[in-house]
């Protein structure tokens, strides 16, 4: 197996995932909010795939699809267009509310499809290349997608999470 094929793996396991979470699921129920501290379900993948959007098309050198495919328009939530979730309180958090599960899969898949045009191409070199120098040791490539793949995977599981307490709460 070589890099690519390694990263496609693991980059596809948030979509499987993702599509378990909320394939089936009204916009009431991705809503859902254990407490009012507590991140939903829509939030936790539109999040996730944010910062999976954001980072790799950094890495890639090209816009997001956030903004250049128009998903800032057809999610249309009341944030700013960069917004990626990141240190979001609970009224950002209730923000994020789309009508259905399908934009967020439209948006998981298309982020995905992108993210595998870049990894296709990613050789030991590029997986070496620092990416911020902010942090000591310096951010390679690689580590800034085992960091993504991290935080995709860590969020996905809580989407599934937050989805079984909303079935346990409809039987």
């Amino acid at each position: 197996m070589d890099i690519g094929d390694l990263l496609l793996d693991a980059f596809g396991r948030f979509v499987t995932d993702v599509e378990a979470a909320i394939v089936g699921l009204s916009a009431d129920d991705l809503a859902h909010r254990p407490d009012a501290e507590a991140n939903s379900i829509a939030w936790l993948v539109w999040h996730a795939t944010r910062v999976q959007d954001d980072h790799v098309a950094e890495l890639a050198g090209r816009e997001q699809a956030w903004t250049e495919l128009g998903f800032v328009d057809r999610f249309g939530f009341s944030l700013d267009r960069s917004d990626t979730g990141y240190g979001h309180g609970p009224q950002q958090v209730a923000a994020v509310r789309p009508d259905g599960p399908d934009v967020l899969l439209d948006y998981v898949r298309a982020v995905t499809d992108r993210t595998g045009e870049y990894v296709r191409r990613v050789d030991a070199a590029e997986l070496d290349r620092i990416v911020d120098r902010r942090w000591d040791p310096p951010v390679t490539a690689g580590v800034r997608l085992v960091s993504v793949i991290d935080d995709c995977l860590q969020h996905a599981g809580q989407a599934a999470y937050v989805r079984g307490l909303v079935e346990r709460r409809s039987t």
